[in-house]
């Protein structure tokens, strides 16, 4: 379940990290990763349009439940969606990176903090179905592998990836 915060907290992150709002350049907007030598491994798309003024204002890092791997990524740096995965890019505001989730395990995650514009990549194998969860439990989208695509997370709850 999302976390709540409370106005005095988020007033507070807001004063703290307002100084970082002014001294960032724009952001482009963001384009579909592209497959670099091979199909399996990918370039990290620019930063999500706004994710400078974003940063200011939510400066917690999306988290999933139960755990899976993850790292960060910078625009332009490479990263490897191995078989067997389905892949989601979530934009970190706490480091200005792309925190990429490897959800390999079949089971229902869910999602905090997980806000703007992302991608996701389904390299699963077999005839596996994934599915992103609104806030009722309802099916936002239903696909099966190969599939590669972007995704506003804002309505986004929870992901099963089998």
């Amino acid at each position: 379940m999302r976390a709540k915060r409370s106005l005095l907290s988020i007033i507070a992150v807001a004063a703290w990290a307002l100084p970082a709002a002014f001294s960032t350049g724009s952001a482009q907007a963001a384009t579909t990763p592209a497959t670099h030598s091979g199909d399996r491994v990918q370039v990290a798309p620019p930063a999500p349009h706004g994710a400078a003024s974003r940063s200011a204002l939510a400066a917690v890092s999306p988290t999933i439940s139960p755990a899976a791997n993850w790292i960060h990524r910078a625009e332009g740096e490479l990263f490897d969606c191995t078989a067997g995965n389905l892949c989601v890019e979530v934009w970190d505001p706490t480091v200005s990176k792309w925190k990429i989730f490897f959800l390999y395990n079949c089971n229902r995650y869910s999602l905090s903090h997980w806000l703007g514009d992302g991608y996701y990549l389904n390299k699963q194998t077999g005839s596996v179905t994934s599915y992103f969860y609104g806030a009722q439990g309802q099916v936002l989208r239903a696909f099966s592998p190969p599939q590669v695509g972007t995704q506003d997370w804002n309505p986004v709850w929870s992901i099963r990836n089998c």
